[in-house]
């Protein structure tokens, strides 16, 4: 079963609690944030695939219609989760960049 975007953005936002709460912070390889994006990105691309393959399938008749639609509806939502979070990190630097010096 695999985790979906919301799910490890809440993990993510604990294991930043547990951090600032005095953890130690487990930075070990593509543990950081960048493996966050990564593994968010790795899913989505997953969701996408899979979509793709329940509508086709669907359209082949070897699938049902339900099917599709839920997984359409699950890649639909992980694009727009995508969307939101490059426009907030985008949003972030550019108030980083307008800060004066």
């Amino acid at each position: 079963m695999s985790v979906s975007p919301a799910a490890a953005a809440a993990a993510a936002y604990r294991a930043t609690a547990g951090m600032a709460a005095g953890a130690a912070p487990a930075l070990e390889g593509a543990a950081g944030f960048g493996g966050l994006v990564q593994r968010a990105l790795q899913h989505g691309v997953e969701i996408g695939r899979s979509a793709e393959a329940a509508s086709t399938a669907a359209m082949m008749g070897q699938g049902g219609v339900t099917e599709a639609v839920l997984a359409i509806s699950r890649a639909e939502l992980a694009l727009q989760t995508a969307v939101a979070v490059r426009d907030r990190m985008v949003a972030a630097y550019q108030d980083i960049m307008r800060m004066p010096i």
